[in-house]
């Protein structure tokens, strides 16, 4: 293990496959731009993935939104064994792409590996720069928090200072014993636990939004965009002002009272919210010109990678969203989210 280690996440690692498509494509498969959906249990989206391959160049990009900003956090660290991450995969070519293109970028990965689902796919339809997404968890969806109390994991965990989760591992089984385990362990130690709210439908459907309220208690910092934030106002009854939402989720209680949490909330090309100690902070975010603009895929992922980097490094607030926001930027000029092969120059 590294003495370097500092961030570690846990997620779903799903191997992206990423095409170019039409607006029919879009239609046909009943996604709009933005849109972060599960592959339909009744199979609906299960030829999805051979039809894209089919019909459109396709690229194979390691994802996954979690293991996404642990790998553009390695990459903004610039320090060799910074990262570590943890989630299920399946003991199939897919899952040997995943964990090589995964270890490529400098993360050290430890999966749990099942022989019994396939490792999991995320269908990502990129249309005129914007995207949407269809996660079939297939592997994702079976860790075994087993795996998470093994001595190995465990030893990951006293060494990490920050561990980070999206907030789709809420959705699976073992997803939301396992972040318990995690905030509550941090809590103690008095490390940072941070999370992210990751898609309007786990605000939406009322178990997951009990799981995300329980382990909220946790959270040190909480991540999402405008629609999420808009989102959880609405279910909430507190209206859909991104800067009200962002002020009352950070004053929710938190199991550990001492540190007060930070909520931040990115808006695309607009301004940032930040909301910590009952004040709210705005940050611009860098234009970017249009023809510059390749795929949005990654872009949240991106800025939470480049902020718990330099959180990692003890940098100030403003630095944090300020390497945030480069990230982003890199990674939405570039099909999917694929690490630069240049140093990080924030």
């Amino acid at each position: 293990m590294s003495a370097n280690l500092k961030i570690m996440g846990f997620g779903n690692p799903l191997l992206d496959i990423s095409a170019n498509v039409e607006q029919k494509t879009m239609d046909e498969w009943g996604v709009k731009p933005g849109d972060i959906i599960l592959a339909d249990e009744g199979g609906k989206h299960k030829p999805l993935y051979t039809k894209l391959a089919k019909e459109y160049p396709v690229e194979y990009i390691a994802g996954g939104a979690t293991q996404n900003s642990i790998r553009v956090a390695q990459w903004m660290s610039g320090v060799p064994g910074t990262t570590a991450f943890i989630g299920c995969i399946g003991t199939d070519a897919f899952g040997e792409q995943l964990e090589k293109a995964a270890k490529g970028d400098g993360v050290n990965v430890q999966y749990y590996k099942q022989s019994a689902v396939e490792t999991g796919t995320c269908g990502v339809l990129v249309n005129s720069g914007d995207r949407a997404l269809i996660a079939n968890l297939a592997a994702a969806n079976c860790y075994d928090k087993s795996h998470f109390d093994s001595p190995a994991v465990q030893e990951l965990l006293k060494a990490t200072k920050i561990v980070y989760t999206a907030g789709f591992p809420l959705t699976t089984p073992a997803g939301p014993p396992t972040m318990m385990a995690i905030g509550e362990e941090l809590n103690k130690s008095g490390k940072t636990f941070c999370m992210n709210l990751s898609a309007p439908f786990i605000i939406q459907v009322p178990p997951f939004k009990a799981a995300l309220d329980a382990a909220l208690a946790h959270v040190d910092f909480l991540f999402g965009n405008e629609t999420e934030a808009a989102t959880y106002g609405e279910v909430s009854g507190w209206g859909t002002d991104v800067g009200t939402v962002a002020l009352k989720l950070a004053a929710m209680p938190k199991a550990c009272g001492s540190r007060p949490r930070c909520v931040v909330f990115t808006q695309g090309k607009d301004q940032t919210i930040v909301a910590l100690g009952g004040e709210l902070h705005k940050f611009d975010v860098p234009v970017l010109p249009k023809e510059k603009l390749v795929d949005t895929n990654g872009a949240g992922d991106a800025f939470v990678g480049g902020f718990l980097a330099f959180l990692a490094k003890g940098e100030t607030l403003a630095r944090c969203v300020e390497a945030g926001n480069y990230a982003a930027r890199q990674i939405i000029q570039v099909s999917g989210c694929k690490i630069p092969s240049y140093a990080a120059s924030c």
